[in-house]
């Protein structure tokens, strides 16, 4: 195959994928960020290129849509504390970086916004569960089959592809981020 048949097949694919997500669950994260306030916390997580998302949404999200006036958005993300993130995971387990930043800081008005192109990350899973036992809302970014992320989230951002298409997957998280960021910039 040469590169240039390659270049159309994955534009192709990246398009059919974009085009099969569900806009009612794009409209209800949407609404839900619209009804955020300065006191409530979004947290999110991510693995990987997918902790890259997870604070490139935290710039997009929580910086930029502030310094606009559009969105009163406190965002952070978990994978951007290099310290806590290998204290953590040497001291006790990678299954508990982010699970123990939100022990007893989560509360149940919170969002977790969680990014796995598995949706079976075992250190996602985990924060997952726990965020859903404070009743907080969880928000999962997920690929592939979706995994239990899907099954264990409040609004699912599914990107259907086949296991192993991380690239395509984490696009597609990226154009999410980047579509609410844009209509939020361009909306009164």
């Amino acid at each position: 195959m040469q590169f240039k048949l390659f270049i159309s097949e994955y534009i192709d694919h990246l398009h059919r994928i974009l085009s099969s997500l569900d806009k009612n669950e794009l409209v209800k994260l949407e609404q839900l960020l619209c009804t955020l306030s300065g006191e409530q916390r979004v947290y999110i997580i991510g693995n990987g290129g997918s902790a890259a998302t997870a604070s490139h949404m935290v710039n997009d999200f929580g910086i930029g849509l502030k310094r606009r006036g559009k969105l009163n958005i406190s965002a952070i993300a978990l994978a951007d504390n290099l310290a806590s993130c290998t204290a953590i995971a040497n001291d006790t387990g990678y299954d508990n970086i982010f699970y123990l930043q939100l022990k007893n800081v989560l509360n149940p008005q919170d969002v977790v916004i969680a990014i796995s192109c598995s949706g079976t990350s075992p250190n996602i899973i985990k924060a997952v569960r726990y965020a859903k036992e404070i009743g907080a809302t969880v928000v999962g970014f997920s690929g592939f089959d979706g995994g239990e992320l899907a099954r264990l989230s409040d609004i699912v951002l599914h990107a259907q592809t086949n296991p192993g298409e991380y690239g395509l997957v984490e696009d597609v998280h990226m154009v999410i981020n980047h579509m609410l960021y844009s209509w939020f910039v361009q909306k009164d």
